[in-house]
């Protein structure tokens, strides 16, 4: 092979290199709004073939949290934001079979995440967390997320002890 064949084959194959690598980049996903966040959702394996329900966009400075139902199972994702102002996504979490769930995805910020589905009866929570008794409400039979702020502390960590979950009519739910 001369010289002029072997040069043109090296040519054309970085150029099919720089070009393959610049329609990679062009389809990297982000969680810029709310259809995109479904796509990067989507795109992770176990969550393909789902259906995806977003319920609430949460941005905490550079950090973007979204709590989702996947096949109705109370979920959330978070993105953090890249220099150029981009939601790249860094977790994803879900509880299957549950209708109620508490997520931590803040680490650092003292605050927990509550995500329900249309089955969820619990109207009213009560925990205690380092010694204080917090209460929070939630609407039964609707999916939701709610936030709850811990309350402050000098501990490094949070203890949580003597949870009791009421129905809409305040009667305590013994299942959980």
């Amino acid at each position: 092979m001369g010289k002029k064949k072997t040069g043109l084959i090296m040519a054309v194959m970085i150029l099919a290199l720089v070009a393959s690598y610049n329609l990679y980049k062009t389809k990297e996903l982000y969680g810029n709004d709310k259809e995109s966040i479904v796509k990067v959702i989507k795109s992770v394996g176990e969550y393909k073939d789902k259906e995806i329900e977003i319920l609430k966009i949460n941005d905490f400075n550079d950090v973007r949290i979204v709590g989702f139902l996947s096949n109705s199972s109370p979920s959330y994702i978070e993105f953090y934001k890249n220099q150029k102002g981009n939601y790249i996504w860094r977790h994803i979490e879900s509880n299957n079979e549950e209708s109620f769930s508490m997520f931590s995805p803040l680490m650092g910020n003292p605050k927990i995440m509550f995500v329900t589905n249309y089955e969820n009866e619990i109207a009213r929570m009560q925990v205690d967390i380092n010694g204080t008794t917090l209460e929070q409400d939630f609407t039964p039979y609707q999916a939701t997320v709610t936030w709850l702020d811990l309350p402050k502390t000098n501990k490094e960590s949070y203890e949580y002890r003597n949870y009791k979950y009421y129905d809409e009519n305040g009667k305590l739910l013994k299942e959980y």
